[in-house]
């Protein structure tokens, strides 16, 4: 009577190396030595996750992580370097200098309906039993990120169809979405982050299950949540990332003064958009200087469209506000985001000579940037900005 619960034996798609374009010259030293180790020491070892999606595309990875048969003491055994971390499901870390290489025993999660329901109903579960290769491919989130490099003969497996969703540009979820949302509502965030940032559309299934379930990001953990948010900023692709949680209704659940406002201001027409799009443009700009962008200041930018329509004194702290009521953000990145908001007023005025301490603030550089992205945006004239900038070289370099 319980069939439909028996789970087909499945086969993976191997791709041999002449039908991919990953080449080990392109993969972390470090991460090499790791997988390599490993595996002469009769243990399967294999790159995994977002690292292989990004060499398939020929994007340089931020992360090489391994997924391994071997348990985690194993692999502290196999490494002087190596540091285990968690309590529930241990994780390894293998250290070269400042760099980790996260080194994960294969998990598994709920093999059934009846304990995927279970687990749905209590949230993520961290405490994962050992698995296999297949099982681990099949605990991931996207197809997108359920793909492996074996070193061993520099094939790529693939148990989900990530393949082919990545030629196609879709981002899918690995088994029935409504239940997976539900597992993590996170997850839903995640999907927005790739199809920004990689530029891929949202299977029709997913998309779906993200309209109906987003209020369960509201039972996500907060810090988890805040991390998700200022994670769809970098590499220039907030107007897209932001845009999209505002059409699947998780920008309504999580910051609902600002999609009330997006409502009330045109939709697709809001300034938040233009706003977005020039701190995109200053992204970029300082990604390729190797340079990262504050969140103070991109938490400023974010809520700029609401200050734009509340100008009395003291807006910008009650903006930001809600933002960190709402986020629960570092109180750090909240005073940062005030500060360059309520800089308006000061520097659109041209500078008076000798009472300009301003340009001595630790944050003077984030506001001079702030409002040169505000103008920007506005297609405004920058000359009272310049002449700022030009103080700073005078003043601020001299103490």
């Amino acid at each position: 009577m319980f069939g439909f619960l028996k789970r087909k034996k499945r086969t993976p798609t191997v791709y041999s190396r002449p039908e991919h374009c990953i080449s080990r010259k392109n993969i972390d030293p470090d991460a090499l030595k790791v997988l390599y180790r490993l595996s002469s020491l009769g243990y399967t070892a294999y790159l995994v996750g977002g690292g292989v999606r990004d060499l398939l595309m020929d994007r340089k990875p931020k992360d090489f992580d391994v997924g391994t048969s071997a348990k985690p003491n194993e692999v502290r055994k196999a490494f002087r370097n190596c540091f285990l971390i968690g309590r529930r499901f241990r994780l390894a870390h293998v250290r070269f200098g400042d760099k980790v290489i996260e080194t994960a025993t294969f998990r598994r999660t709920a093999q059934t309906v009846g304990e995927i329901i279970e687990h749905a109903a209590e949230g993520p579960q961290e405490d994962n039993t050992f698995g296999t290769p297949e099982t681990d491919a099949y605990r991931r989130d996207f197809t997108v990120n359920g793909l492996f490099y074996n070193i061993e003969d520099f094939s790529v497996i693939d148990w989900v169809g990530g393949m082919k969703d990545i030629k196609d540009k879709i981002i899918r979820s690995i088994g029935d979405p409504a239940i997976r949302f539900q597992e993590d509502p996170v997850r839903m965030m995640r999907a927005v982050k790739f199809s920004s940032r990689l530029g891929f559309t949202i299977e029709r299934k997913t998309l779906a299950a993200m309209k109906k379930y987003h209020s369960c990001i509201l039972t996500a953990a907060t810090p988890r949540v805040c991390e998700e948010v200022f994670r769809l900023f970098p590499y220039g692709k907030s107007a897209k990332a932001f845009k999209l949680m505002w059409e699947t209704g998780l920008l309504g659940d999580l910051l609902p003064e600002l999609s009330a406002h997006i409502d009330r201001s045109g939709g697709a027409k809001c300034s938040i958009w233009k706003y977005l799009s020039a701190l995109d443009n200053y992204e970029t700009m300082m990604e390729e200087k190797g340079l990262e962008v504050s969140n103070g200041l991109r938490a400023a930018v974010l809520m700029t469209t609401m200050l734009e329509a509340d100008s009395k004194d003291g807006a910008g702290r009650r903006i930001m506000q809600t933002m960190m009521s709402a986020l629960k953000m570092p109180k750090a990145t909240y005073f940062t985001a005030v500060l360059l908001m309520e800089s308006r007023k000061r520097l659109t005025a041209r500078p008076q000579r000798g009472k300009a301490r301003f340009v001595h603030n630790r944050d003077f550089l984030d506001a001079l940037d702030y409002n040169r992205i505000v103008l920007r945006a506005e297609k405004k004239d920058e000359s009272a900005l310049n002449e700022w900038a030009d103080l700073y070289e005078e003043k601020g370099n001299s103490k």
